[in-house]
């Protein structure tokens, strides 16, 4: 059986990676609409993988014999700026999750849910391949400046993401 604090905090979890998945795609209708087909690719593709990560959560609740709690998800920002900014907001959210799921790790650490714990290290691991991924873009971008063929170049690469489900085990 699940610890009772483990579960209300994956709960909460499970909201913040579906949250993170209507941003993505806010950011991707953003994206689609002033034509830059390739960043919009990303975003929707990141909002698969979010909602992987929102579900690896309900179903580890669920092996664990407790009850999974939905809650509302709110309406994310109204995504406006250049793609830098965009992927600044994008960048300083996964450092927001990063230190969510921190949390969790350390308050599995506090309860003495090992197999909480032992669990949330495969969240660790993907944030920060996360953080990485957006970083890496904003590098490009800020390299590049407001040069059209870069963008249209980054645009191009970035069209090339495929989806591939995540799975915890």
């Amino acid at each position: 059986m699940i610890n009772e604090k483990i579960q209300n905090v994956l709960n909460a979890q499970i909201n913040k990676e579906f949250y993170s998945a209507y941003l993505y795609l806010a950011m991707s209708a953003h994206f689609d609409e002033i034509g830059l087909y390739g960043f919009s690719n990303w975003t929707k593709v990141q909002a698969k993988e979010e909602v992987d990560h929102g579900m690896i959560l309900f179903d580890f609740i669920i092996e664990r014999n407790g009850k999974v709690e939905l809650s509302q998800i709110d309406v994310p920002e109204t995504i406006l700026g250049s793609p830098l900014e965009i992927f600044e907001k994008i960048y300083e959210h996964e450092k927001y999750v990063t230190g969510s799921i921190n949390c969790v790790a350390s308050m599995s650490d506090e309860e003495c849910d090992l197999a909480s714990r032992n669990f949330i290290d495969w969240y660790i691991a993907e944030q920060v391949e996360e953080e990485r991924n957006a970083y890496d873009i904003i590098l490009k971008l800020k390299m590049f400046g407001d040069d059209k063929a870069a963008l249209y170049q980054i645009d191009k690469e970035l069209k090339k993401r495929e989806y591939n489900q995540h799975n915890y085990k």
